[in-house]
């Protein structure tokens, strides 16, 4: 069985991919993801999602 890992999307992608991968990781509809990010940014005041965001961005690698 091959392993799976998490890649940033390099075709459905907005801004970095994050939340793209992070839908094709979990096979989901990637609008899904970004409106699960968008609910966690209005619930923690916007800083700490952003933050996170853009860790995610230069730790995940981008898929080839």
């Amino acid at each position: 069985m091959a392993q799976k890992r998490l890649f940033r999307s390099t075709s459905s992608k907005v801004l970095g991919g994050v939340c793209g991968g992070v839908a094709e990781y979990f096979d989901v509809d990637p609008t899904l993801v970004r409106i699960a990010y968008l609910l966690l940014e209005f619930c923690t005041a916007f800083f700490p999602g952003i933050l996170l965001y853009i860790i995610c961005w230069i730790i995940v690698p981008e898929k080839r």
